[in-house]
């Protein structure tokens, strides 16, 4: 299930922050969809299997691509001083080769970033105060990706969809699941939308019919007070399209001042080039 994390401050337009929301059913679809009680005189699973088939299709897609290109723009609510929910919006383009290669370009809203990995190095790229930050990476994308959380805070809110294997990512912990309806107005597809649940993370998740994508998620926690809400979009999928190696490593970047690639507390600015 996608997780909840704090993102860094100086990293926030790529991190996750608090996030996670959880939308209405689409409109015209009627509640009878979530599971009943009991139907015919039996019990309703708590996890449906056709859900399963739906997030298993989908996460076998993705996994069994060699390359991913995508956009994800993902809306989130936080508080203002006064208590007022204020809607930020993230737009970020994702290039992604298995099995050691990254590239996140978030132009904005907020201070534009760049994040690469090609497979030896993890870097960020803060362009407009021409700054760089450069790690010794893991190996493999999935220990590369909480490498980069537990060093410098760096969370993707679509980590589960990027993973080596997303099944086991998303239904880590799984409660409950089951299939909703299909809906024509999300992605400008035809979709399958499947509810699933842990004790932590409420979600729904709206899966291309046809091809078999993520089109749409939208993420409510199950704890805590003010429980932020967000909403991720995937648009302009690309599958097994060929992406050159120059394209993971910040080569407009060779000038930049170098800062520590850590979290807030420990991030300083020094005169490396």
């Amino acid at each position: 299930m996608v997780k909840t994390l704090k993102s860094s401050v100086w990293l926030s337009a790529l991190a996750l922050s608090s996030v996670c929301a959880f939308g209405p059913a689409f409109a015209g679809e009627p509640a009878e969809h979530a599971p009943a009680a009991h139907e015919h005189g039996v019990k309703a699973p708590a996890v449906d299997p056709k859900a399963l088939t739906l997030l298993k299709d989908m996460s076998e897609t993705l996994a069994k691509a060699n390359s991913l290109s995508f956009n994800v723009r993902r809306a989130f609510d936080e508080p203002a001083a006064n208590g007022q929910p204020l809607i930020y919006t993230i737009s970020s383009n994702v290039d992604l080769q298995r099995p050691d290669k990254l590239r996140i370009i978030t132009p904005g809203d907020g201070p534009a970033s760049e994040f690469y990995y090609d497979g030896k190095e993890m870097a960020v790229f803060l362009p407009s105060d021409n700054l760089l930050a450069v790690e010794i990476a893991p190996p493999k994308l999935d220990d590369m990706l909480e490498a980069a959380y537990t060093k410098a805070g760096i969370y993707f809110p679509f980590v589960d969809f990027i993973v080596a294997d997303p099944y086991a990512a998303i239904t880590e912990g799984l409660k409950s699941a089951f299939v909703m309806g299909k809906s024509k107005v999300v992605g400008g597809v035809e979709t399958d939308i499947v509810a699933i649940a842990s004790k932590d993370i409420q979600a729904q998740i709206w899966i291309g019919s046809e091809d078999k994508l993520p089109r749409q998620v939208w993420l409510n926690p199950v704890k805590g007070v003010e429980k932020p809400r967000s909403v991720i979009e995937f648009s302009n999928w690309k599958l097994n399209a060929p992406v050159t190696a120059e394209a993971f490593r910040p080569a407009s970047a060779a000038k930049a001042a170098r800062i520590k690639f850590a979290k807030p507390a420990g991030a300083e600015a020094s005169s490396e080039k």
